[in-house]
């Protein structure tokens, strides 16, 4: 089997229904409640339930502040969301494209989670490969939040 260097994944089954996380992933002004790299700060918009198609910004802080925006570009109600990340203004073109993809499964239990960091359109992806080991310490850390604020 061939190990895909732009993908890297996490999974978990967490005892809560598909709805009840979908609704936590749904709504960008609770991403800093489950993020687990400790880098979103807060959205820049109300909060308000994601659709296909919308685009959301988020103040970010890792050493420095900056933002960044991204659009849903996948979305299955309770099952699929994913949103293409892309940094500000001409930054964007450089620092652009990954995608970040949540799925969710019944399962006997409650619902396995699978997150994914996708690089598979990143403008650059040979900038941010070397931290895949460290995304997939934050993707864990961050299912184990979701599962402290859903079944908690």
């Amino acid at each position: 089997m061939t190990e895909n260097k732009d993908l890297v994944t996490a999974e978990r089954v967490i005892p809560a229904p598909p709805e009840k996380i979908f609704d936590l992933l749904a709504d960008p002004t609770r991403h800093r409640d489950i993020d687990g790299s400790g880098s979103v700060r807060r959205a820049r918009e109300p909060s308000r339930r994601l659709k296909l198609g919308d685009s959301f910004g988020m103040n970010m802080r890792m050493g420095l502040p900056y933002s960044m925006r991204s659009t849903v570009v996948e979305f299955e109600e309770n099952r699929l969301i994913a949103w293409q990340t892309r940094g500000p203004g001409r930054l964007g073109r450089h620092v652009a494209g990954r995608i970040w993809r949540y799925e969710l499964e019944p399962v006997d239990g409650g619902t396995r989670v699978r997150e994914s960091w996708d690089l598979s359109e990143e403008a650059i992806p040979a900038i941010v490969r070397p931290a895949a080991g460290k995304t997939k310490k934050n993707m864990e850390k961050t299912l184990e939040r979701i599962e402290e604020l859903v079944a908690g």
